[in-house]
């Protein structure tokens, strides 16, 4: 159960981590992108807390083994 939840945190944050790369890069599917997108802070902000949430699933998955 342990490993899954690991997993499930790593899934969520990888398909989380593309949505805001795709929103700050091409617009898709927020609407934003480009130079004159004004959710910029949103989207980087959303990335590194995707990234946090990564490593926070791997290191738990780490110290699981």
């Amino acid at each position: 159960m342990d490993k899954a939840l690991c997993f499930g945190a790593l899934g969520v944050g990888a398909l989380m981590l593309l949505v805001f790369l795709l929103d700050l890069i091409i617009g898709l599917p927020f609407g934003g992108g480009g130079k004159d997108n004004p959710f910029v802070t949103a989207d980087i902000l959303g990335l590194l807390g995707s990234a946090v949430v990564i490593y926070l699933g791997w290191n738990s998955l780490r110290d699981l083994k």
